[in-house]
């Protein structure tokens, strides 16, 4: 049996505020999943994150269904999501990197993922990687009407080169995107570098009441000062619940800012979601916390908030003393509705 082997490194993106404009660039949504390449060598897939590490053993269902395709040997490069009530699920697709082969097979029936294809690197013994894009993408084009037909776990994902329907993407981010890529029509296929792509994301603001921090691990001047704050919001029934963090904080105001927060430092804060122990991905340092009462409001800029909390780290655009904590809801941050293009994607056999 053959192996199929690493291929090239994924090609990177540099982020930038603005959408580029001009006749050399393409547009493509910027989906919420794991990027990676996909390889099929006869008999034989691998699946590979940006880290190089092959995934195939948690997504049986895509590596079945690559082997279903008619075509024998190629690459592809795309994002793995998991589709969840016409929405893509991030915690969904996290569930499934787990070491029990049973867990994984149970969820690949349950909430089986979708391969959602933007390049294509190679087809048979023709490798296009070293092609522009601008030849590249019929190519992917030509590749997934022939081959995509009738799959469940194969889609091509949209692409224009107008500007006009960039903007529209990135003002409907929300539910499985949280922007748009832009990537250069006349540059090859460029491996583990941001030279042909950019990333442009939607941000957005919540006002949140600080429910606590976390000290930070250096000190200054002999001293503990605050390396992160903890963010909560409240919901219908009047509970706070915590849903993120912030660490965005400037070296000259983490002294104040521990006083600040000391000084109302209590047993409890969260009376609905806490924060958790130490997980895989946690020290036990970093799962420590200090309970704050529910006073301070602050606004911070966010680019996703799934299952109740945000994503990533916020940034804080600036602290709230008009407003009462009370008021800091999660109606805020509801998801809109499935987009006309997340719908169009999800349903195109």
């Amino acid at each position: 049996m053959r192996k199929a082997s690493a291929p090239l490194a994924a090609m990177e993106a540099r982020s930038v505020p603005e959408i580029p404009q001009g006749p050399e660039w393409q547009y493509e949504p910027k989906w919420d999943g794991f990027r990676c390449i996909l390889v099929r060598d006869a008999d034989d897939v691998a699946i590979f994150s940006k880290s190089g590490q092959n995934l195939k053993r948690y997504f049986p269902e895509i590596v079945a269904a690559a082997l279903d395709l008619k075509a024998k040997s190629f690459v592809l490069d795309g994002e793995i999501v998991v589709p969840v009530e016409g929405q893509l699920s991030f915690d969904e697709l996290l569930q499934r990197i787990h070491p029990a082969a049973s867990r994984v097979k149970r969820l690949a029936a349950k909430t089986p993922a979708l391969y959602l294809s933007f390049d294509l690197l190679k087809e048979g013994t023709k490798d296009v990687a070293a092609w522009p894009l601008s030849k590249r993408r019929p190519l992917l084009e030509n590749f997934a009407t022939r081959q995509f037909q009738g799959s469940a776990f194969f889609r091509l994902s949209p692409a224009s080169r107008g500007l006009k329907e960039a903007k529209r993407w990135l003002g409907a981010a929300g539910g499985g995107s949280d922007g748009i890529i832009a990537k250069r029509l006349d540059l090859p296929y460029q491996p583990g570098n941001r030279k042909g792509m950019q990333k442009i994301k939607k941000f957005r603001s919540a006002d949140c009441v600080i429910g606590g921090f976390r000290y930070s691990e250096k000190r200054q001047a002999s001293r503990k000062v605050v390396g992160s704050i903890l963010l909560g919001l409240y919901d219908a029934g009047g509970l706070l619940h915590h849903v993120g963090f912030s660490s965005a904080i400037k070296a000259k105001d983490k002294a104040a800012l521990t006083a600040k927060l000391e000084d109302v430092a209590q047993k409890q804060s969260f009376t609905g979601t806490a924060p958790g122990g130490p997980s895989r991905w946690s020290t036990k340092r970093s799962s420590e916390w200090t309970p704050v009462r529910p006073k301070y409001v602050v606004e911070v800029s966010y680019d996703h908030f799934t299952a109740g909390r945000f994503r990533h780290g916020t940034s804080i655009l600036r602290w709230r003393p008009d407003k009462r904590p009370d008021q800091c809801t999660m109606d805020q941050v509801k998801q809109k509705a499935v987009s006309g293009l997340m719908s169009n994607v999800l349903a195109n056999a």
